[in-house]
C-alpha cells in the first residue's frame, strides 16, 4: 500500500475482531489513512479456534474465506472509499501482529473480555501482542450494557 498512514487491524472472526476492523476502517476515514485487515493461521492437527481444518491448505482456505467475509460485511454495511487490504498470514496472532505492527502506524485488535480465570490460564492474544508491537495499539474494549449514574439519568 502507498499510503502515508496505514491502520492494521487484527481480525479472527470473532465479535472483537469485527468491533477492531470496523473502528479501524472509522479511524482510517478519518485519517485518510489506509486499512490491512490480517487473519492469523496455524495448523497443528488440532481442531479449535476459529478456523479448524483437516490440513494446512484447508486451513489457510478457511482463514482467508473468513477475512474475505469479513471484510465484505463491513463494506455492505459502511461502505467506505477507505483502501482495504486483506492479508492472512501463517502463525500465531500475537507474532503475526507483532511483525506487522513493524509497517504499521496504527494496530487495533479486539478485546474479547474473557474472565480473570480463562485469561490467567490461557493467555490474551492481545496482551501478548501489546508486548511484541512497535507501533501504537488500540484495543477496542467489549460492549457492555454499563448502568447509567442516577446522577446522569434524566428525569421525566
Amino acid at each position: 500500500m502507498s499510503t502515508q498512514h496505514l491502520i492494521v487491524a487484527g481480525v479472527d472472526g470473532s465479535e472483537g475482531g469485527r468491533r477492531a476492523l470496523e473502528w479501524a476502517l472509522r479511524e482510517a476515514d478519518a485519517r485518510g489513512s489506509a486499512v490491512q485487515a490480517v487473519i492469523a493461521w496455524s495448523w497443528d492437527g488440532l481442531e479449535f479456534g476459529p478456523v479448524t481444518a483437516t490440513n494446512p491448505e484447508e486451513a489457510k482456505e478457511r482463514a482467508t474465506r473468513l477475512l474475505d467475509n469479513e471484510i465484505k460485511a463491513l463494506l455492505a454495511s459502511h461502505g467506505s472509499h477507505v483502501p482495504v487490504a486483506a492479508e492472512v498470514i501463517e502463525g500465531s496472532p500475537s507474532e503475526v501482529l507483532g511483525a506487522c505492527s513493524r509497517a504499521a502506524d496504527l494496530l487495533v485488535l479486539g478485546s474479547h473480555g474473557h474472565s480473570g480465570i480463562r485469561h490467567t490460564v490461557l493467555g490474551s492474544v492481545s496482551d501478548k501482542t501489546i508486548r511484541r508491537a512497535v507501533c501504537p495499539v488500540v484495543v477496542i474494549p467489549m460492549q457492555t450494557a454499563a448502568p447509567v449514574p442516577e446522577s446522569l439519568q434524566t428525569r421525566g
